[in-house]
């Protein structure tokens, strides 16, 4: 059975989904597309196939040929979006965030529970990243023994000038926050943020480089490096510190060049660059997922409980203290 998607969103994130299902993913169709951007959307319409183009993302997810809805919009409208397909009891994939803030989060697990099913995951897709992948298996093969520190680094080569301070918590900084939640099986349940020197390269309004420490139920201590300006490409590294050893998140692979007594490896441009085989296996594990009728990827636990901590982060950088997350106690039905 092909499975009949809609996606709701035709900008950059959509577009690619859109690409992606209509070449790449087995066993989906795009039937439907909206956007506010009408032309766009019926320019990815051309794209998927013809697919519909509908007016507004409500009046997609009730369309009865829509059997499942991928959710690319802005995030502000998430949380209604998704609400709306577990209105309707239709499978979403909602790319993260899942809400801008944890009390929007909790109206979607909500809704879910009184559904009774799972109907959400939630777009993390560093899951489904080989390299990640392999660091967690190394990690609950006990191969390092019991963690006790996480080191990430998170760089882009510039970013836009609508880029803010706290979307470095809210945008960059919540793909470190979850991946390392699911390597360690641990919430985050303290944060501090640190403002060293601004680099000349980073836009007025913009705080750049920005460090972020957590801490974690077990006590594992977790730095992140966040550096949106670096300039040389899009860099993500990952090392484990455990009681017997390490483990570190591979490179890219990339073709090695000896020439001119220099030694070059190239460096991904983006993270759609770097995570472009992630997106592929995760998007066609929820279409196997919702095909089969067991949605096990990233779900709205993990959409609540990556969003408050990004927004602990945002208080703390803006009182100057270490905070203390505040998380409800995860229901039975996301354990």
């Amino acid at each position: 059975m092909t499975l009949k998607i809609g996606v709701v969103g035709t900008g950059n994130m959509g577009a690619d989904h859109i690409r992606r299902l209509s070449t790449i993913i087995a066993n989906a169709q795009v039937v439907a597309v909206s956007d506010v951007d009408t032309e766009q959307a019926k320019r990815m319409a051309e794209v998927a196939g013809r697919a519909r183009v509908h007016s507004d993302g409500h009046e997609l997810i009730n369309d009865p040929e829509v059997q499942a809805v991928l959710i690319a919009s802005p995030g502000f409208t998430h949380a209604e979006y998704t609400l709306g397909c577990i209105e309707v009891g239709k499978p979403v994939l909602c790319e993260k965030p899942l809400a801008p803030t944890a009390e929007e989060c909790l109206r979607v697990l909500e809704a879910e529970q009184a559904a009774g099913t799972r109907l959400v995951q939630v777009g993390f897709m560093r899951r489904y990243d080989k390299g990640y992948r392999d660091l967690k298996q190394v990690l609950e093969a006990g191969e390092i023994g019991t963690p006790v520190q996480v080191h990430c680094r998170h760089r882009n080569a510039s970013v836009p000038e609508s880029y803010t301070t706290d979307m470095g918590a809210t945008d960059s900084v919540v793909h470190e926050i979850d991946v390392t939640r699911w390597l360690l099986g641990q919430e985050i349940v303290v944060a501090s943020i640190f403002t060293p020197r601004r680099t000349s390269r980073a836009h007025a309004h913009l705080q750049d480089p920005q460090f972020f420490l957590f801490e974690t139920t077990e006590g594992v201590l977790i730095d992140v490096e966040l550096f949106v300006n670096c300039q040389y490409g899009y860099d993500v590294r990952c090392e484990l510190v455990g009681e017997t050893g390490t483990a570190e998140l591979p490179e890219p692979a990339g073709v090695h060049v000896r020439r001119d007594l220099r030694h070059s490896v190239p460096v991904p441009a983006d993270w759609r660059d770097r995570f472009a085989t992630a997106y592929d296996t995760e998007v066609q594990d929820w279409v196997d997922g919702v095909r089969s009728g067991e949605i096990t990827g990233p779900s709205a636990w993990d959409g609540y409980a990556t969003t408050a901590v990004a927004e602990t982060c945002v208080r703390a950088l803006n009182e100057g203290r270490r905070m203390e997350v505040e998380l409800i106690a995860r229901p039975a039905f996301y354990r």
